[in-house]
């Protein structure tokens, strides 16, 4: 098993509870719009977007994926913190059964 950890600061006139909101909350509406040429849809496949809920990402044509789907784990507001799985699709290379973030 392997573990590998990620921590990204940035600086921004943004709010950091607005810039969440946006980026993570609100992320399968504004994406698609941001970058129509990488992402087809992101829609929610189960739930209403907390914790538990399911999120599939379709890619647009030409890119090398086709889709993937995603678990939401943990979605505070307030600590502006989110983790999710990734379980299905494209971006799980062969031997991988999920991927957590």
């Amino acid at each position: 098993m392997g573990v590998a950890t990620f921590t990204n600061k940035h600086t921004s006139a943004v709010a950091p509870s607005r810039n969440f909101k946006a980026s993570i909350v609100d992320s399968h509406n504004l994406i698609p719009k941001l970058v129509p040429q990488a992402i087809k849809s992101i829609e929610f496949v189960q739930g209403n977007g907390g914790a538990g809920s399911i999120k599939q990402i379709n890619f647009a044509e030409g890119g090398g994926f086709g889709s993937v789907k995603y678990q939401i784990d943990e979605l505070n507001e307030e600590t502006l913190t989110y983790k999710y799985t990734l379980v299905e699709g494209d971006a799980l290379i062969e031997g991988l059964e999920k991927y957590n973030l």
